[in-house]
């Protein structure tokens, strides 16, 4: 995702009141940055825990900027729960590329601190705490699936397969829900992979779909196309993995993008954002039918 891509969205998305309180901490001794969206009715609501939605922005975006694109807080306001937007050291986010997984940033140390701090802070239903993220930010969301399912029940990704760094060190993996976005004509992120990268997404797919010694269910597939002026179609493949769902949403012509989101694709090589799906809503659903 390029900076100036990025930026459209903000020049256009300027109007918009940018609600949410930015915060930091102190992780290994670096001052680390946060948004937080609190939803409508929060303060009132003095018994009520709520679900927190972690959303990474991708390389070279700012959290602001992922605010902006997703659009995730009008979704917060629509369902009920809290949207936290971390902030990435230069705008990135350690899956392996350019960095040394285990030696280079600690972001997996970071997010838990973060997820710490945010029960302290706030009124958290600890069993529905999800992450979601584009681009690099959903790399870093597969590792977060690998590393902390103790913490999260599930994630959702655009735009992004399992880096080969997470399946190298994680060959045994344990249930959480694992929901994939993924344009089959993204020329930033291949569809069917890179050599010494990542996965392609069917292949990120059948990943997933082994967890521990889960049962693995009977697969359904969906094909979506209820808006025929788009140039885009949407295939949904889905299985049940013990008490877990793992899916795959193809977009046939879509882009490196957000489905359902705005189009500011201006003569950038980004492609066809898909109408096909409200990625926010779907995955907000496929959040929801995840067993605790």
């Amino acid at each position: 995702m390029t900076r100036n891509f990025v930026l459209l969205f903000v020049t256009a998305l300027f109007s918009h009141a940018l609600l949410g309180q930015t915060k930091t901490l102190q992780h290994n001794d670096v001052k680390r940055k946060y948004i937080v969206y609190i939803p409508k009715g929060y303060e009132s609501a003095a018994s009520r825990r709520y679900p927190v939605v972690f959303n990474f922005h991708g390389g070279g975006m700012t959290p602001v900027e992922q605010m902006l694109y997703t659009q995730m807080n009008k979704t917060a306001d629509r369902h009920g729960f809290i949207t936290v937007y971390p902030k990435g050291i230069k705008e990135d986010w350690n899956v392996g590329f350019g960095m040394s997984y285990k030696k280079g940033t600690d972001d997996i140390g970071f997010i838990e601190t973060l997820l710490n701090q945010i029960e302290k802070d706030y009124k958290i239903d600890t069993q529905k705490v999800f992450a979601a993220g584009l681009s690099r930010g959903g790399f870093f969301c597969h590792r977060i699936a690998a590393e902390l399912p103790h913490r999260f029940s599930a994630i959702a990704t655009a735009g992004a397969s399992v880096p080969d760094s997470v399946a190298y060190y994680h060959k045994d993996r344990k249930e959480i829900g694992v929901l994939m976005v993924h344009g089959k004509a993204d020329a930033v992120v291949d569809y069917t992979g890179k050599n010494n990268g990542y996965f392609s997404a069917p292949k990120s797919y059948q990943y997933w779909q082994t967890q521990g010694n889960s049962k693995i269910g009977r697969e359904k597939t969906i094909k979506h196309d209820p808006d025929k002026s788009d140039k885009t179609s949407a295939e949904i493949i889905e299985t049940k993995t013990g008490k877990k769902y793992v899916t795959l949403i193809s977009i046939e012509n879509g882009g490196h993008t957000w489905p359902g989101a705005d189009d500011f694709n201006i003569g950038l090589p980004i492609g066809l954002t898909s109408k096909e799906i409200d990625f926010n809503e779907y995955m907000w659903e496929f959040f929801n039918k995840q067993e605790l």
